[in-house]
Parts: structure tokens; C-alpha cells; sequence
């Protein structure tokens, strides 16, 4: 029971800004679900964008890990923005990304330095987007879109983190192990999760209902 308890206790660190940018995100996505029909624009990717952005925010607090200078391992936290991206499209994914990944620089920071925060905030989660390239395979986008964002973080580990490394320890190698294990950990939970077939039932069917 506390196991499960400890889990959701990160949600207690959610700040009244960062509840409020959530409030206006879902009070926006109401809105133009209502009005859509009566707009110009296409109120549908920006709905759906919208909610999976929220849900994806959500999950990332359902911590099974924690590395102290930042990365957790979540209950597939990322995956909304996968299914996202993988059915509209990869641009749509890389805006996605990178709006969940302001909300994160929001409400968790670890900032070192702009360039650290623009790979590990910006970059990293824009990545996710890549999914959208593989229509018609959202494994292969999971996996290209997990890469994407291991890149970036491995890059920013070795620019910014090498400080952290055990002492005869190669600061490629410890960004390596530190990316890999953690995000490396995350993604799996993803990949593992969309294949199977009943969740890959509902992503398919939802793909065909937004066309």
C-alpha cells in the first residue's frame, strides 16, 4: 500500500501556476471543441493536442524513479504525445513536445545553463515528434522518438553533468548510462505498453475516427 502511495506523492509538488496553465489548457481545448465547427482552423489537431498534452503532464507525476538531477522513469508519461504525433503528423508532435516540455521547465527546472535547458527542455521532448514520420508503425516511432530525445539528453550530460561522473568515469560514458537507463527505462514502458493488442486496438481506431 505504500508503495502505491509513494507513487502519486510527487503530485503534491505541482504548483498553483503550473495548475492553472493546466486549467487554461483544458478550458481552451473545451472552447474550441465547441466553436470548432464554426472556425477556420483546424480546432481538431489543437484539441486533441491539447488534452494529450495535459494527460502526458499528468502521468509524468506517477514517478516509479526519481534521478536526482533530473529524468524519472513514469507510468508511460510520454505516450500521448507518441499517439499524438503518430496521428497527425510529425509537426503536430514536435508542438506537442515541445509545450509539454515548457511545462516541465515550469513546474521542475534543473537549469545549469540556456543551452542545457533548451536540450534537456526543449529539444529533448520536441524529439518525441519524430514518432509522426512512422504513420503507419507507431512502434518504430516510439523508438525513433525515445531516441531523439536520449540524444539530446546525452548531449546535455556530457556538455553540462560531466561534474557528476564517478571519478574515473568518462563523462560519455556516464551520460550514457545515466540517458539510457533512465529515459532508455521510460520509453520501454511506452513501447511496451502501445503493443498491446487491445491499446493497439483503441490507437488504430482512433487514428481512423480523426481522419
Amino acid at each position: 500500500m505504500n508503495t502505491a502511495v509513494n507513487f502519486f506523492e510527487d503530485f503534491a509538488e505541482i504548483t498553483p501556476i503550473t495548475w492553472l496553465v493546466l486549467f487554461c489548457i483544458c478550458a481552451f481545448v473545451v472552447v474550441l471543441s465547441i466553436l470548432g465547427k464554426h472556425t477556420k482552423f483546424n480546432t481538431k489537431a489543437i484539441v486533441y493536442g491539447g488534452l494529450c498534452v495535459a494527460v502526458a503532464f499528468i502521468l509524468s507525476y506517477i514517478r516509479l524513479y526519481r534521478w536526482p538531477q533530473g529524468g524519472s522513469i513514469t507510468l508511460a508519461s510520454a505516450l500521448p504525445i507518441f499517439i499524438y504525433a503518430y496521428i497527425f503528423g510529425p509537426a503536430a508532435g514536435v508542438m506537442a513536445g515541445t509545450a509539454y516540455g515548457l511545462l516541465q521547465l515550469v513546474q521542475d527546472p534543473y537549469i545549469l545553463h540556456p543551452f542545457q535547458v533548451f536540450l534537456d527542455y526543449i529539444l529533448a521532448f520536441a524529439a518525441w515528434g519524430l514518432a509522426g514520420f512512422f504513420h503507419n508503425n507507431i512502434s518504430l516511432g516510439i523508438i525513433a522518438g525515445g531516441l531523439g530525445q536520449i540524444f539530446s539528453s546525452f548531449l546535455s550530460g556530457v556538455i553540462f553533468f560531466a561534474s557528476f561522473a564517478p571519478e574515473g568515469m568518462s563523462p560519455v560514458v556516464y551520460s550514457i548510462a545515466v540517458n539510457g537507463t533512465v529515459l532508455g527505462t521510460d520509453i520501454l514502458i511506452c513501447l511496451l505498453i502501445s503493443m498491446i493488442p487491445k491499446v493497439r486496438k483503441v490507437i488504430e481506431q482512433l487514428k481512423n475516427q480523426v481522419k
